[in-house]
């Protein structure tokens, strides 16, 4: 696969989001989920993350801030919900610079002859709010960051 695909059907207030990688499901859920990766992944190339806080457990709170090269921040923010896992991740997303606008995340991981193919589904409160995330530029963000894991899970596989 090796390529982003995102859909975001009309009238629905989903956007499901696929990628294979070239690396097992236990290496792509340690990218996913190891604060000190995903630091190193996470967001558009030009911004930098620090990661306040990611505790990757049921009720488990996270934070990460980017930052552009201006120095501007942009905070983000959730809860997981379950135990996370590859077969299953549960979580909340929300953008501090939109607050009150909270989108649910289930995320799988699906171990196919040492690659895997990761699925997110992603729930928006209205199909507004959905479009309004899609107008903001997450399409470049996304496809940034799926580059940029695809490159550290080469590396982390020597």
């Amino acid at each position: 696969m090796g390529e982003t695909r995102i859909t975001a059907e009309p009238g629905q207030p989903l956007i499901t989001i696929e990628r294979e990688f070239a690396a097992p499901r236990d290496l792509v859920f340690r990218a996913y989920t190891d604060p000190e990766l995903l630091v190193r992944w996470l967001g558009p190339r030009e911004l930098t993350t620090t990661v306040d806080y990611y505790e990757v457990r049921d009720g488990g709170r996270w934070r990460y801030v980017q930052r552009d090269p201006q120095g501007n921040e942009y905070g983000f923010h959730g809860v997981f919900h379950g135990t996370p896992s590859p077969d299953r991740t549960v979580q909340t997303f929300e953008f501090e610079g939109a607050p009150g606008t909270v989108s649910l995340e289930t995320l799988t991981m699906e171990e196919r002859g040492g690659r895997t193919l990761v699925r997110t589904v992603v729930g928006y409160q209205s199909v507004e709010a959905r479009d309004a995330v899609i107008a903001a530029g997450m399409e470049h963000g996304l496809r940034d960051s799926h580059e940029r894991v695809a490159e550290l899970l080469t590396g982390l596989r020597g």
